[in-house]
């Protein structure tokens, strides 16, 4: 039987086809799940051309995680594609420019609260939304930046990251006892639409497959998207708050 057959996904964070988001909805569909995604705004139609890429065309439900209509009506946007949902993948991160880049000093309250709003307070926000229709099993699964380190030009999203880190663990206490493991994979840097948006990403990056002990191709998402589908599954049913890291074994190593 496959990895994921007869479970059904909520998927976020598909903008193109270089998404992690993308990968981690095709390989579940691959491997046998209904994945429903998310989108809004203008990036609606966006997500609705690249869902007809996948293996089977994903429906697209609209929302925005920082607006509290959209929470409210997720449950029911949701239940005109399937009656309950089995994961839900977090693949959502913003921060201004502003806040990124060597602007860690200079960064103003504004848009550090916006940082700390979409990439992490959305998570818990998503959670919540999802909660009436998660089963006892399910799986909430987030992706994260090792959130350990001052990485060079991540600056304020660094921050926002920790606190994603800290919230998926008081997620993995408060929805434990309902049965809901909440986890996340750390990836090393991938060059994703998202990630070259960063001021100065190639810092970031540069020098990791020298680093890791077994490699790091910065244009391969697939073990990342495998990852996250082993949380998704039900081979890791006594795990929640973990992080797993899948970055080549930088994290392990010494500088």
């Amino acid at each position: 039987m496959a990895l994921l057959e007869g479970k059904t996904l909520l998927v976020t964070g598909v903008l193109t086809d270089s998404s992690i988001a993308f990968h981690v909805a095709r390989l579940a569909q691959e491997q046998g799940a209904t994945v429903v995604l998310t989108s809004f705004g203008r990036q609606l139609r966006l997500t609705q051309a690249i869902g007809r890429r996948l293996p089977h065309a994903a429906p697209v439900v609209e929302l925005d995680v920082t607006s509290d209509d959209d929470l409210a009506a997720l449950a029911d946007r949701v239940r005109e594609h399937t009656d309950h949902l089995d994961g839900v993948v977090h693949s959502i991160g913003f921060a201004p420019q502003s806040v990124m880049g060597g602007n860690f000093l200079a960064g103003q309250w504004e848009d550090v609260a916006t940082a700390v709003h979409v990439s992490a307070y959305s998570l818990k926000a998503l959670a919540v939304a999802s909660q009436p229709l998660l089963t006892r099993g399910s799986s909430l699964v987030g992706l994260t930046f090792d959130a350990r380190y001052a990485w060079p030009v991540y600056d304020w999203m660094g921050v926002a990251k920790a606190a994603f880190e800290s919230t998926a663990r008081y997620l993995a206490r408060d929805l434990g006892p309902q049965g809901i493991r909440v986890n996340l994979v750390s990836a090393g840097p991938i060059r994703t639409t998202a990630a070259k948006s960063i001021p100065g990403f190639e810092a970031m990056e540069g020098g990791w497959p020298d680093r890791a002990p077994l490699g790091w191709d910065v244009k391969d998402p697939e073990p990342t998207a495998r990852a996250v589908a082993a949380l998704l599954s039900d081979w890791f049913p006594a795990t929640t708050g973990e992080i797993v890291h899948v970055d080549g074994g930088v994290h392990a190593m010494g500088l």
